[in-house]
């Protein structure tokens, strides 16, 4: 475990997954859910090389038939830590015999936290280090304390959005994956959308098509923004396992997205693929922003 700090947060990093396990304020109030099997057990993994399912946990690439489980490996494999300061530190992944076997492209992520103020600066490098094109998603899965909402409760909350108008949404629980179809996200009212239990009935609400690049958990008592999570990735999920009362909601960037229903086409042509030609590199950020 990673120790980052400085005079307004402190911030816990595991070398299982590079994922966080805190965040807390200066009064040292806890941010992030602390993982509970009873309602979901992990806190903020990372998703790579794939983000959500695929159809039948298969997928085809480079002639063969490969298979990976949901979410894909990395949030269950030991980063090496590669540098680290107070305030921040870089992971690194590197592929294995065993990823060969699932992914079979060679690659180095390293993942970065950095605090600056009140802000976690969450940056990820994927870099290819294989002699051909390599094909991936990555994605984040953060889960965020409900302000206001003790254990056992009813869920219920407020987000802000960047966007006033209109959203659409796609829904993922079509045997774990996509459809074309896109729906009017209900309840949503000049950027302000009211959740409870039943909001999460389909499954997680995902929104495409770079519809949003902000949204604030709001503090119930305040209206104020608790958490904010900033990206500028294509899609975001926000989710909390319907029917269990888990005082915790996710917020997740993704560069990816689940297959869609009966899809059989090859890995590279997924939608929401990213590509990386020999030596070449990716690299993006997401911050997690709390209070104002």
């Amino acid at each position: 475990m990673e120790t980052l700090h400085n005079e307004l947060l402190t911030v816990e990093v595991s070398d299982l997954g590079a994922e966080l396990q805190s965040i807390k304020d200066d009064e040292g109030k806890e941010y992030l859910w602390q993982g509970d099997d009873r309602y979901w057990g992990r806190r903020s993994p990372i998703l790579f090389p794939i983000v959500c399912g695929l159809w039948k946990g298969t997928y085809r690439t480079e002639g063969d038939t490969y298979q990976m489980g949901r979410h894909g490996f990395a949030r269950d494999m030991n980063f090496r830590v590669l540098k680290k300061a107070d305030d921040r530190v870089t992971y690194v992944l590197s592929d294995t015999e065993a990823t060969l076997r699932q992914y079979p492209y060679r690659f180095m992520l390293s993942v970065t936290y950095k605090l600056v103020e009140n802000e976690i600066h969450v940056i990820w490098h994927v870099h290819n280090t294989d002699t051909r094109e390599i094909h991936f998603q990555i994605g984040a899965h953060p889960a965020f304390n409900l302000p206001g909402v003790k254990e056992g409760e009813p869920i219920k909350g407020c987000l802000r959005f960047d966007r006033g108008d209109k959203i659409e949404r796609i829904y993922g629980n079509h045997e774990g994956c996509i459809t074309d179809d896109r729906y009017e996200l209900e309840g949503c009212n000049g950027g302000l959308w009211a959740f409870n239990e039943e909001s999460f009935k389909d499954g997680a609400v995902i929104i495409d098509k770079c519809q949003l690049r902000e949204i604030e958990i709001l503090d119930p008592q305040t209206a104020r923004p608790a958490v904010t999570v900033s990206f500028n990735a294509p899609c975001v999920g926000i989710w909390t396992p319907y029917g269990k009362n888990a005082p915790f909601l996710c917020i997740e960037p993704w560069y990816g997205v689940h297959d869609h229903y009966e899809y059989r086409g090859q890995f590279r042509d997924k939608y929401l693929m990213n590509h990386l030609q020999p030596g070449a590199s990716f690299m993006s950020e997401y911050i997690i922003k709390i209070g104002e």
